[in-house]
């Protein structure tokens, strides 16, 4: 059972009530003309109502009837008005017609229908319809009119003859009229070909455009009844006639949506600054990004290995040892042996040897050369005076084990003697040397070497002789810079002390200390509130100030600080006499005598045996003295303020050379022949031995920092030792070709030391000691200072460095002194 329709809004009756009711004044009015062709495309009924109406069980029989009735009447009223219009037709023409329009109402259900349809819309589609019906009337007439006709319009030609611009004949064909059974039938409609031209361009043309042919589309005609209905209609702004299926309430766009959607049908961009090219972006570039895309931790699946794929190699591991996966062979060429031919393998029974031999094949004997013929040629033949020479020789010396000899024929050959002696020789050779093959390793030499860097950016360091210093006679056997940095003394053979002023090389004071005796060491009391000069010549140490140069505050700070022993000695007599009484003083304390006083030169200490080295301490109230003959008494420590020395060791091991003061702790160097032993002055004892390894050191010095030493020796070597690395030394450095006399580091806080050699030059390196004890000292050579002349193969005697500037003093054999800048 079909359910009744619920979108029956009218009664068919009351439809047709209304379309008999205006259909008389409206097709008189003439206001539908022009738009029927139109009205059935406008018409807004929606498709499930048109299906409600369309079902036949929503309408009776009976008004079905009355329906049918009153479209007979409409439609005499609408044909008497065509035929007007068109031609007069006969009586018995027009009741064919009628009965012809009955037939069709009756018989066709879906034209029934469509008219209850249309009247149901409205007036405009049963007019509509009307016309519709007589135009299939007239069709139906024509058509067996037309039948007659048709054999004489095949007859006749399509086309018709006429002149063109020229002259000429011209063929114009009639257009093709396609019947129903036609293949053109599904033929597009005409389209509008103009594109995106808006229609108003047209307005003042009586053609909307053309189509794909070039033929003009004429202007449809203007319904304006139509207009007027549409106008009288409120449509709410922004109706679409959709609805929106999540709510089921009419579907309602802004203006803004309808212009987009507008814009898509035109296949337009959407929105006025979208770019429709835009620039690429690269993803993925070849640039090192420094922060990564992600900062998530790495998973542990990264970098822990897979169980699930460990299981599945050990499975197909298994099967290959099972035998049940076989590797791939591929399929042997197999040639066809002649059985005729007999192969026999000479390599059957030879052993397998392995691709990497150790033991290397005993190497070949030469070829004979053409001296061993027995027919050489005679170029190849010694005279007798070789031949005399190689018998007196003795079997080792001689270059070869025989003498060419020159036979007519072979078979005049003798027999080898030395055959047999040579075969055992040999095979005692590959017996006792067997050969072993070694991996020789390819390095680069310069990659051993440690990367240093550039000498000139170590500076600064003395580079040239600036000033000369002469007036010495005989060799300058040491220099010395006052602490202040204003004056240099020196001493020579000639037995004089010198002080020169260090920048113009002018000698300011001088004073002889002894006639046969050589000035071997002069050294400067450290401080600049005191200008003590100490020399040693002979067994002789003499304290001196140079008044005549100084200002007379420090002169009087120098003489009460030599004057304060003299009152320490006058008060401790007995102590004194005691001492006398039992064994011989180590140094005798007393005044120079008048013409040395008035010089400035006012103590003179006397020891037992000839001073070679004078070294103050840091203080200035001690300094040590060292005297290589002396044995037991080489050694001795003085004190200024007291006027008393003290000899330190009872018997000393080795021959003494030199003595110094650490820098900063109560540790005391003495250095042999062969070692330094270093002591601990307030606990008595001994420390650290140092073993360079030298056969003679010639001197040492102690770095400021006091943790590394350099040594200089008479086998022209220079030692670094870093005293908390090794007693060993840490860098041996030989640059020169002659013993090395002296060497001194740079007191001012300046990486540099320096040393001398009897090669006459001196040797400027640059040393570096960190506080960092995983780092070890950098040690570069910088400059060779040469200018002294070598005299009795003696060069340079000494060198000293200036307390601030990076300046040092050399003292030479030739009787010079030179300052290097």
């Amino acid at each position: 059972m079909v359910p009744p329709s619920r979108k029956r809004k009218a009664t068919p009756r009351d439809v047709s009530i209304s379309i008999d009711s205006g259909s008389e004044d409206e097709l008189q009015g003439g206001l539908l003309e022009g738009i029927l062709s139109q009205s059935e495309d406008e018409s807004a009924i929606s498709s499930d109502e048109e299906a409600d109406f369309g079902s036949k069980d929503g309408i009776d029989s009976d008004d079905e009837s009355e329906l049918d009735e009153d479209d007979d009447e409409d439609d005499d009223d609408d044909e008497d008005e065509e035929l007007d219009s068109n031609e007069i037709l006969s009586d018995g023409e027009e009741e064919d017609i009628r009965q012809q329009m009955r037939n069709l109402n009756t018989s066709d259900d879906s034209l029934g229908e469509k008219q209850f349809k249309d009247r149901k819309n409205g007036a405009t589609r049963v007019n509509g319809h009307q016309e519709e019906l007589i135009d299939q009337t007239l069709q139906t007439e024509g058509h067996s009119r037309s039948k007659d006709a048709s054999d004489e319009e095949d007859l006749k030609p399509n086309y018709t003859v006429t002149t063109d611009a020229n002259g000429n004949t011209r063929y114009i064909y009639k257009e093709i009229d396609p019947v129903y059974d036609s293949d053109d039938s599904d033929a597009p409609a005409t389209t509008n070909t103009i594109g995106n031209i808006p229609l108003s361009f047209y307005d003042s043309y009586p053609h909307i455009g053309y189509d794909i042919n070039g033929r003009k589309i004429m202007r449809p005609a203007r319904g304006e009844a139509l207009d007027a209905l549409l106008d009288s209609i409120d449509i709410p702004k922004g109706w679409t006639g959709l609805t929106d299926p999540a709510t089921g309430k009419p579907l309602e766009l802004s203006q803004e949506e309808l212009e987009v959607l507008k814009k898509l049908t035109r296949n337009e961009v959407p929105e006025d600054d979208y770019d429709p090219y835009p620039d690429m972006v690269h993803y993925f570039t070849g640039k090192t990004e420094i922060m990564p895309l992600s900062a998530a931790p790495e998973p542990k699946r990264r970098f822990v290995p897979s169980k699930h794929e460990a299981k599945r190699v050990m499975k197909i591991v298994k099967a290959i040892r099972e035998g049940r996966i076989q590797p791939y062979q591929p399929p042997s060429e197999e040639e066809e042996e002649d059985s005729g031919i007999k192969n026999h393998d000479i390599w059957a029974d030879e052993a397998p040897r392995p691709d990497h031999p150790m033991n290397i094949p005993a190497p070949k004997l030469p070829p004979p050369g053409y001296d061993e013929s027995y027919h050489p040629p005679p170029e190849y033949l010694p005279d007798k005076d070789e031949k005399t020479a190689w018998q007196v020789a003795d079997e080792e010396d001689r270059e070869k084990e025989y003498l060419p000899t020159d036979h007519d024929a072979l078979r005049k050959v003798p027999g080898y003697d030395r055959f047999v002696k040579e075969k055992f020789e040999r095979c005692l050779d590959l017996y006792l040397a067997p050969r072993v093959r070694r991996n020789k390793l390819n390095i680069d030499p310069e990659s051993l070497l440690p990367k240093l860097p550039s000498p000139d950016e170590l500076r600064p360091f003395p580079t040239t002789c600036a000033v000369i210093f002469k007036g010495h006679e005989g060799r300058v056997r040491s220099v010395c810079i006052d602490p202040r940095g204003i004056f240099l003394a020196s001493g020579g053979d000639d037995g004089c002390v010198r002080v020169w002023e260090v920048l113009t090389g002018r000698q300011l004071w001088s004073a002889k200390l002894a006639d046969d005796d050589a000035v071997d060491a002069v050294r400067w009391r450290p401080g600049k509130d005191t200008a003590i000069l100490a020399a040693a010549a002979g067994e002789d140490i003499y304290l001196m100030v140079p008044f005549s140069i100084i200002s007379p505050e420090l002169e009087q700070n120098s003489r009460d600080i030599l004057d304060a022993g003299w009152g320490y000695a006058a008060s401790n007599p007995s102590k004194t006499a005691n001492v006398v009484s039992t064994k011989e003083l180590p140094a005798k304390w007393s005044r120079p005598g008048t013409r040395l006083e008035d010089k400035g030169v006012l103590v003179k200490v006397t020891v037992r045996s000839t001073v070679k080295v004078i070294n103050w301490h840091r203080r200035g109230e001690y300094f040590a003295t060292v005297s290589p003959r002396g044995q037991s008494s080489s050694v001795a420590i003085h004190t200024l303020s007291k006027h008393l020395t003290q000899l330190p060791f009872r018997r000393l091991k080795g021959l003494a050379q030199s003595a110094q003061f650490h820098p900063s702790k109560p540790i005391f160097f003495v250095a042999t022949k062969n070692s330094i032993r270093s002591y601990d002055l307030a606990r008595q004892e001994l420390l650290k031995i140092l073993q360079p390894g030298a056969k003679w050191i010639s001197s040492f010095d102690v770095h400021p920092g006091g943790d590394n030493l350099i040594v200089g020796t008479y086998d022209k070597r220079l030692l670094w030792h870093d005293l908390d690395l090794s007693t060993k030394p840490y860098k041996t450095l030989r640059y020169h070709k002659e013993a090395i006399r002296a060497v001194r580091f740079h007191q001012g806080g300046l990486p540099l030391f320096a040393d001398a050699s009897d090669d006459g030059s001196l040797q400027i390196f640059h040393g570096k000691v960190v506080g960092d004890l995983m780092e070890n000292a950098t040690i570069v050579p910088l400059k060779v200072l040469r200018g002294h002349q070598i005299k009795s193969r003696l060069g340079v005697m000494d060198i000293d460095w200036h307390p601030r500037e990076p300046w040092c003093v050399s003292a030479g054999a030739d009787g010079t002194c030179r300052l290097w800048n």
